[in-house]
């Protein structure tokens, strides 16, 4: 799939982070919070995920670092034992999404080629089935509609087996993060959203890894 990034320079940022970029560019995450404490009270709706924000854990999964479904009891008592786990970590608490459809959306930078983006099927099928495409950035709503129709996950948008997504919030997310490629801020080097959970009302990036570094002035 995506190559793997270099955790040295630059770096992945955390992913509350990279959420806070996604959000700029318009583009919808789950409300959450990070924080070292839990507080008293959490203003956001249960069930929740609770992940380690650390950028030694990149892969949270992997240490342990991730837990998911939480009510406000178990909640504490997941927070505790995480705190004990990574006594020097901050903590992202979110609110946990409604099931849909996942996909996996990537940008890396080619040294050749320039921006290339990715779709596929997401989540932990990702490996499993290399259902993916690629364009070469910039792309048009039209270039969106062609990478959704290229892979076997498009059958959700006419109602596949009872269930329908909304595949036009699924292209203008694509269009948004070209935009974000384009003209953002910083120059992004590589982006890894996984899963990217398209229902039949919306989309929203549950999960995002993106390494950047700041814009050159070409002024």
């Amino acid at each position: 799939m995506l190559p793997d990034v270099p955790t040295s320079d630059p770096p992945i940022i955390l992913e509350h982070e990279a959420k806070n970029l996604l959000a700029k560019a318009g583009i919808r995450v789950p409300r959450g919070i990070e924080t070292g404490e839990l507080p008293d009270e959490v203003e956001l709706s249960f069930p929740v995920a609770l992940k380690v924000s650390d950028p030694r854990f990149p892969h949270k999964t992997d240490v342990g670092g991730v837990r998911l479904n939480l009510g406000k009891a178990e909640l504490r008592q997941e927070f505790s034992n995480m705190k004990k786990k990574f006594p020097n970590s901050l903590f992202l608490i979110e609110e946990m999404q409604p099931q849909g459809v996942e996909f996996i959306v990537g940008v890396v930078k080619d040294a050749t080629f320039g921006y290339v983006i990715m779709l596929g099927t997401g989540g932990i099928y990702t490996e499993l089935y290399l259902d993916v495409t690629f364009r070469k950035i910039p792309i048009n709503m039209d270039d969106a509609s062609e990478m959704i129709n290229d892979i076997r996950s498009s059958r959700f948008c006419d109602g596949f087996r009872g269930k329908q997504i909304n595949c036009n919030a699924l292209k203008k997310l694509l269009i948004l993060i070209n935009n974000m490629v384009i003209e953002g801020e910083n120059d992004i080097l590589s982006m890894d959203l996984n899963p990217v959970i398209v229902t039949e009302e919306d989309v929203v990036v549950a999960d995002a890894k993106i390494s950047i570094k700041p814009r050159e002035n070409t002024s």
